[in-house]
């Protein structure tokens, strides 16, 4: 390449960084530029050193996005004197998978350099694709970096997630977001009111690349002035909190352990954090009702009647209306007396006789309607409580007509344990 070229290859890479979104033109070169995630990176700790001394094994950096994935992937890259070799799912087959590889191996056999891959949004690789790095992973001929928004657990093959390291990064804090937009504001020559850089860190929600594009947007709208709160709620308009796999889990967890808390206000913030994600509402009706069984069972019986109309309702009205009426359901759930017993009592029966227990059916109990029944001695014993005038107490407002007659199994004893305090048997 002559010299003209080469200028003319500068000066286009020149003018692609000053027009690069805010993000990218801040990214981090070193491993001090980097916040947050002190937990991996502060000195001394795991992934720093394991970086700073080149000795990185294949890993997989799961966490929400703008927390910093890609930006460590390419520090990596500045670090090592391995050979650094970039992929996206986005736009990578199975054929560039293999040629990285290919490319990989002749560079390690021909000049004993070893190679990292770095696969970005490795969560939608196909299984095939997948495949396909397992046996160079495996061998070493490559090392392994993936990013992915996703809990790898559920996106990431087994066998090549067993042979990662998994380093889970965090949301960036409020410190390590305002660290990042004074930088931006360094960048792009401009100041902000105290009250702006605030609200930008609250509304970035731990998302360092939504910070600094909402800046660089306020900072347009704002030029040549200072950046106001005007300006930043105008830049972040409305802000859809969408999330991954793994953070919809997390937040239906914290959802239920909230009702389950008897803590209505946080019941009340976890239904509104799922329905601004866009969360379908049948699913939340449906786990409504699986809670009114599991933890308020026999405790108050009414739960589950509250459940299922807030699923009808949530049928018969939609969104936006039907978020009165899973509001309804939540605070109702969640001051609602607690009692598991009915769902131990289920649960430990099913156990009880994956264990083996006697399963048989007594024969008092077996169907005696055809021919030859009493022969075998099927139901010839059986007394029921409707005939059984001294057990029947209805008449007396009991709650049930009860016979004292085995109804297990005789080798079973205990394989329905009634650990429910709010459970009351009817009166003998």
């Amino acid at each position: 390449m002559s010299q003209a070229d080469n200028l003319f290859t500068a000066a286009v890479a020149d003018r692609l960084r000053s027009q690069a979104p805010l993000a990218a033109r801040l990214r981090p070169r070193t491993l001090d530029e980097i916040v947050g995630q002190e937990h991996l990176l502060a000195p001394g700790a795991p992934l720093r050193k394991l970086i700073e001394a080149d000795r990185l094994s294949s890993v997989i950096l799961w966490g929400p996005p703008g927390t910093g994935k890609t930006t460590l992937a390419e520090v990596v890259a500045l670090c090592t004197n391995r050979a650094f070799e970039r992929l996206s799912a986005v736009t990578s087959g199975v054929k560039d998978v293999r040629e990285a590889i290919e490319r990989a191996t002749e560079r390690l056999g021909q000049h004993g350099r070893s190679t990292i891959v770095f696969v970005d949004e490795i969560h939608r690789f196909s299984t095939s694709q997948q495949d396909a790095l397992l046996p160079s992973v495996e061998s070493g001929i490559i090392t392994l970096i993936g990013a992915t928004t996703e809990n790898p657990f559920f996106e990431v093959n087994g066998p090549l997630r067993s042979r990662s390291t998994l380093f889970r990064l965090e949301t960036l804090d409020h410190t390590a977001i305002r660290a990042l937009l004074d930088r931006g504001l360094i960048a792009e020559g401009m100041t902000a009111h105290e009250e702006a850089l605030t609200m930008l860190c609250q509304r970035a929600a731990g998302d360092g690349r939504q910070g600094l594009t909402a800046l660089e947007v306020a900072c347009a709208l704002a030029r040549p002035g200072v950046v106001t709160i005007a300006h930043v709620d105008s830049a972040l308009g409305v802000s859809a909190l969408n999330y991954g796999r793994d953070d919809h889990y997390d937040v239906v967890s914290a959802f239920i352990k909230s009702i389950r808390a008897s803590n209505i206000d946080a019941g009340i913030f976890w239904l509104a954090r799922m329905l601004e994600a866009g969360d379908d509402p049948r699913f939340i009706a449906r786990r409504l009702i699986i809670l009114a069984s599991e933890d308020i069972g026999m405790a108050d019986p009414q739960a589950l009647v509250i459940a299922v109309a807030a699923a009808q309702a949530v049928d018969h009205v939609g969104l936006p209306e039907a978020q009165l009426n899973l509001a309804q359901a939540v605070v109702y759930l969640a001051q609602a007396p607690k009692s598991n017993g009915s769902a131990v009592a289920i649960w430990t029966a099913r156990s009880d006789i994956r264990q083996g227990v006697d399963v048989e059916v007594p024969a008092h109990l077996r169907d005696a309607h055809y021919a030859g029944a009493q022969v075998l001695g099927h139901g010839t014993e059986y007394r029921s409580p409707h005939d059984d005038q001294s057990s029947n107490r209805a008449a007396q407002g009991t709650s049930g007509l009860k016979v004292e007659q085995d109804s297990l199994p005789a080798q079973t004893e205990g394989a329905v344990r009634r650990s429910d305090p709010y459970y009351k048997p009817p009166d003998k």
